[in-house]
Order: C-alpha cells, then sequence, then structure tokens
C-alpha cells in the first residue's frame, strides 16, 4: 500500500491590508502520496499557488498569515516549524518551480553560482564536487555544454532554457517531492512537449512525488495520476485523472472542461466560456463560491456552503447535486 508522504488539513491562508482581509485558501485538505503526480487546476486567483507556496511559508508575512490546519511531511508538521528547520526541508526535501523562469532566477549571479548554492549549504559538497553535480545536472535536463554554460547569465538563455536550469536547480539535492508551479505556461509547445517529457524521465529516475500546478488541463490529463480542482480558495473536486475526466462531478471542471478547445470543432463556432468573474474572497465563504455562475445552481448553492462527499474511491466533489451523474 502507498504512503501519503504530504498530508494537509484544513490548510487556511489570508491576506491582511489595512483596508481588508482577503480569504486566499479555505481549508484545504489533500494527500500526496510518494512517486503520485498531483495536477491542481482552477483559473487565476483559485488559490492554487497560494496554497502551495503556504506548505513551505514562501508566502510574506504579512501581509500572509496562515489562520488554521495542518501540514504534514513525512511525520513532521511543517507549520509548527522554525524558519531554520523549514529551511532544511526547503530546497532538500521538497523542491520549488517558480513559475516565471525569466524572474525568478537572479539576473546578476551565474546559473552555476545559482545551482551549486543549495548543493553546497545542503548536501555539504566541495565547490568542485557541487560544480561536477552542476554539470551533471545540466546534461540531465538537455543543456548541452554545460561546463561552458554554468558561467553564463540568465539573460543568455531563453525561456525554455530557463525552466530548464529552474527545474535543475530543484533537482539538486534529489528531493523527495517537486512543485512545480506552472513551469510550461509561457513556453511554446514544443519545448512544454520537451518539458513534459523530461519530467517524466526525471520522475522514474528519481522517483520522487510531484504536485503539477497548471491552467492547462491537455498538460494535466497527460502527466497527473490524480487532479484537484480548485474554486474560491478550496479544493471542489479531487479524483484520479481518468474518472475525473471521463466523469466530472462538479458543475465548476464541467465548466472548464468545456472550455477547452476542440481540433474536432473546426470553426463552427467561438470558443465556450465560463460566463461572470471569480470571487474577489475579500470575505470567509458564506455559500457555493461557485453558485452566481453556475448553470444549474439551487437555492441551498447560494445559502450554505458544500460540504465535500465521497462519491467513489477517491472521488470527491463539493456540490450539493454531486450526487447526480447528469445534470437536471
Amino acid at each position: 500500500m502507498t504512503r501519503s508522504l504530504l498530508e494537509v488539513r484544513g490548510l487556511r491562508t489570508v491576506f491582511r491590508t489595512r483596508k481588508r482581509t482577503v480569504h486566499a485558501v479555505n481549508s484545504v485538505n489533500f494527500d500526496l502520496d510518494e512517486g503520485e503526480v498531483l495536477g491542481v487546476v482552477g483559473e487565476s486567483g483559485s488559490g492554487k499557488s497560494v496554497t502551495m507556496m503556504s506548505l513551505l511559508g514562501l508566502l510574506a508575512t504579512p501581509p500572509a498569515e496562515i489562520t488554521g490546519g495542518s501540514v504534514t511531511f513525512d511525520g513532521q508538521d511543517l507549520l509548527s516549524m522554525e524558519t531554520p528547520d523549514l529551511r532544511r526541508i526547503r530546497g532538500r526535501d521538497i523542491g520549488f518551480v517558480f513559475q516565471n523562469p525569466m524572474t525568478s532566477l537572479n539576473p546578476v549571479l551565474t546559473i552555476g553560482h545559482q545551482l551549486v548554492e543549495p548543493m553546497r549549504h545542503h548536501l555539504k559538497l566541495s565547490p568542485s564536487a557541487a560544480r561536477a553535480r552542476a554539470c551533471e545536472l545540466l546534461d540531465l535536463v538537455g543543456i548541452a555544454d554545460a561546463g561552458r554554460r554554468l558561467r553564463d547569465y540568465p539573460h543568455q538563455f531563453s525561456g525554455g532554457m530557463c525552466q530548464r536550469v529552474m527545474i535543475a536547480m530543484a533537482l539538486s539535492c534529489t528531493p523527495r517531492i517537486l512543485i512545480a508551479d506552472e513551469p510550461t505556461t509561457a513556453l511554446d509547445v514544443t519545448i512544454q512537449a520537451q518539458i513534459l517529457e523530461l519530467v517524466g524521465k526525471l520522475r522514474e529516475r528519481f522517483g520522487m512525488a510531484i504536485v503539477w500546478i497548471s491552467h492547462d488541463l491537455g498538460v494535466v490529463a497527460e502527466i497527473a495520476d490524480r487532479v484537484l480542482v480548485m474554486y474560491g480558495g478550496r479544493i471542489v473536486e479531487a479524483a484520479p485523472a481518468n474518472d475525473l475526466f471521463r466523469q466530472p462531478r462538479h458543475p465548476y471542471t464541467r465548466a472548464l472542461l468545456e472550455t477547452v478547445p476542440s481540433a474536432c470543432a473546426g470553426d463552427r463556432g467561438r470558443l465556450t466560456t465560463i460566463s461572470g468573474q471569480p470571487p474577489t474572497l475579500v470575505a470567509a465563504p458564506r455559500c457555493c463560491a461557485f453558485a452566481p455562475r453556475c448553470t444549474v445552481a439551487i437555492k441551498r448553492c447560494h445559502e450554505e456552503v458544500p460540504p465535500s462527499v465521497s462519491l467513489s474511491d477517491r472521488h470527491e466533489a463539493a456540490c450539493f447535486l454531486a450526487g447526480q451523474r447528469h445534470e437536471p
């Protein structure tokens, strides 16, 4: 039986300013098993990135504040850790690939310096050993002439190459979990396919668990074992990937899938969109956050927060109508 490597329960994160409080993450629960690829999807502002950055204390405080919940990694409570202890987890046991490689890399430091630093800190490697390891990592992610490229600066790399460098940095200490925050969003489809192939090979080689955050449902369908759908700072549906794409049970999931362009559609009409706007989250949720945009909402949806209900093995949805397999 596969063991849960990461357990998140009741996680809540807010952003406080002088004028208002934004409830960005609202009681999020999920597990990540060893070797599993977990896809996290949803519109911008749904809480995907904030949830994952909350796990590792990567949000600036203030204005961010974690107001509740627990995060357990391999039996250790990350939220109760002191900063020095958490820093030993970040990079070594949990790697993070940030969303924009062109701004995540330090422009005034060479690629080699930025690759060597985490290995010197976490693995206590000598300068020569760390540099040799850095060359191996660049070769591993498909960057040719690694020894020379270590002396280059980020502006001397393309966007796709910078993303490969970010992945190499995240893998430098062979972490047990890799969190990739929309790592292919700004890349063309050819480079995107190469990155996906690379991640698949790295997963097989290192046996790591992966959290893959993305807007692209096609990418998630290709890479993920299980999928979390987020809306309004909450997980509204969680299911094995095959089940979710074959039989989505939350109206928001169905709406997302309907927006995916189809090669079979030709020029028969406009692209499908979800009407309305995502919630601002300036108030704690008191009803279903998707209700104002939902085409099948009932009165109860506008009055109560729907609980997450189990529909089958590892398939849950937070919807009062989730038990109905077909729309009314």
